[in-house]
């Protein structure tokens, strides 16, 4: 296929693998759950048990589809994923590898919802912030994570406790304002009985991969054993510890680095700060954060879509889209097209403080969330087989590239979907798939149109295909701040004259200013 003269925009991808011999950790963490927890009317202590059961079940699960992520730590509203420390998986790019696994959790997350929660209705797509940390002692970051869990276990047992005991939240909260770790000790072993709270609250949960013997089938009435591979999940006091390591030997020393038998005299929360991968995006640049489906060919292959566009697909995507408009301030304009969105922040946007991977993953997990919340909305005849998610980057770009980028994806639309209008017309007429590509090869624009005209017997029959065909869609707010989907060309300057509010650099640094200093909410709506 030919090439357009926007390709030179690629240029501004940066490279962000991650170099051995460092292990990849995904931090997942729920995005703003104080919120999610109030609109869904969580009880304590059932509904948080749930809670805690469905994060459990979404690790477990995106343990069992990437072989390459062996071991999962988390509690609370976080989860950490460990991939083998030699991995290579997807070329170790930070970003592809952290959108991959928070998308994967968002859209479980949602399938699962309805068995633990049969009587709440999932109000809004729940959506997740992660970040990659790399390390070189894996036994470090555990050692600072299970800390964590149980200094916040400990606080929030004793708050709740103090609650019920007829405090109000906030003398609550005042007596326990600068008590010690002994303090709390204290008041938890003495006033309140622990042991009656469950594992999963005390020691947090922690899920690894194990080999079992299974019976396949039955030969001459004996049965047929292999080994397979299994997650299992535990709740332990020490996961640092050469102990919890020595007991479960299927976490081996070559796949998740040495033992460290001093582990002791390390600061681990110095020691892996210190590794936090934390790429803050330029200032005054224009954020563009394209998401594509992973696998998707197959996807849609799978659940049957029309070929070579199927409109109730694109709808969905562009629905989730509009979701993310409205769910996050920052982002001005989106762009899509099959199964690949660009969504484009103001240059000024203050969107966690132009972290990278925060960025990425709350806007793809809640892009995969909503899409499978949705799905039923536009294919209501056809269940959903398995989970759909996408990876994700951010790309940085100068005003007077933003509107090329954009020129770029439409121009990318336009070649493709030709592209495939003819090969899915020639194998519709009864040509094999390896003889509609010998028949292409080559061709370029203007013999594509008279092929088709050929084959369809309508004259500038390309031109008579729906514009959300042709074009693409895009996504933003008119100028009365409702978002709107339209289907024209991007390109040309006509669009841009018509709506220059949409990037308004004037008006985009007078909302971050607002933004900046706490007058007008925040980039993310509430």
């Amino acid at each position: 296929m030919a090439n357009s003269v926007y390709e030179y925009v690629k240029s501004f991808e940066v490279e962000d693998r991650i170099m051995l011999p460092n292990t990849i950790i995904i931090h997942v963490r729920a995005r703003d759950f104080c919120r999610f927890s109030q609109v869904h009317k969580f009880e304590k202590p059932n509904d948080e048990k749930k809670a805690l059961e469905l994060m459990n079940e979404c690790a477990n699960a995106v343990l069992a589809q990437f072989p390459e992520v062996i071991f999962s730590y988390g509690y609370g509203d976080e989860y950490s994923f460990i991939f083998k420390k030699k991995t290579e998986f997807y070329n170790r790019r930070g970003s592809k590898i952290l959108s991959l696994i928070v998308s994967f959790f968002a859209s479980t997350y949602v399938t699962k919802w309805r068995a633990l929660f049969p009587h709440k209705e999932l109000e809004y797509a729940p959506s997740f912030r992660a970040r990659v940390i790399c390390c070189e002692l894996l036994q470090a970051y555990l050692l600072w994570r299970q800390d964590e869990c149980y200094a916040n276990n400990e606080y929030d047992t004793c708050l709740w406790q103090l609650i019920k005991s007829g405090k109000s939240k906030e003398e609550a909260q005042a007596t326990l304002r600068g008590l010690l770790k002994q303090d709390k000790n204290e008041l938890s072993g003495q006033c309140f009985n622990i042991s009656d709270i469950p594992k999963m609250f005390r020691q947090d949960t922690c899920s690894f991969k194990t080999k079992v013997e299974e019976i396949v089938k039955y030969k001459d009435g004996s049965p047929i054993i292999r080994l397979r591979s299994r997650v299992v999940t535990v709740h332990s006091e020490n996961i640092a510890s050469k102990r919890f390591w020595n007991e479960n030997k299927c976490l081996s020393e070559e796949e998740l680095g040495q033992f460290c038998e001093k582990l002791n005299e390390t600061r681990p929360d110095q020691y892996i700060k210190s590794f936090q991968y934390e790429s803050r995006l330029m200032l005054s640049t224009w954020i563009v954060v394209r998401i594509d489906g992973c696998r998707f060919h197959s996807f849609c292959d799978d659940h049957e879509f029309e070929k070579p566009n199927d409109a109730r697909a694109l709808n969905l995507m562009n629905a989730c889209a509009v979701a993310v408009l409205e769910e996050f301030r920052g982002v001005v304009f989106a762009y899509g097209v099959s199964d690949e969105y660009s969504f484009v922040l103001n240059k000024d946007s203050r969107l966690y403080q132009r972290c990278a991977s925060e960025i990425v993953s709350s806007i793809v997990s809640f892009f995969s969330s909503t899409y499978t919340m949705r799905w039923n909305e536009f294919f209501p005849q056809k269940e959903m087989i398995y989970l759909p998610y996408f990876d994700g980057r951010a790309v940085c770009y100068p005003s007077s590239e933003i509107k090329d980028y954009l020129a770029w994806r439409q121009v990318d639309c336009h070649i493709n979907n030709q592209y495939n209008t003819c090969f899915w017309l020639l194998v519709k007429s009864g040509m094999s798939k390896s003889g509609a590509q010998n028949e292409l090869q080559g061709t370029q624009a203007p013999a594509k149109y008279e092929l088709l005209d050929g084959l369809t017997g309508v004259p500038n029959y390309y031109d008579t295909l729906p514009p959300m065909f042709r074009q693409g869609s895009s996504v933003f707010l008119d100028k009365t701040e409702l978002v709107v989907v339209g289907h024209g060309n991007i390109i040309e300057t006509g669009f841009w004259e018509t709506n220059p509010h949409i990037l308004d650099e004037k008006a985009d640094h007078f909302k971050a200013v607002q933004t900046a200093t706490g007058k007008n909410g925040s980039d993310v709506a509430p």
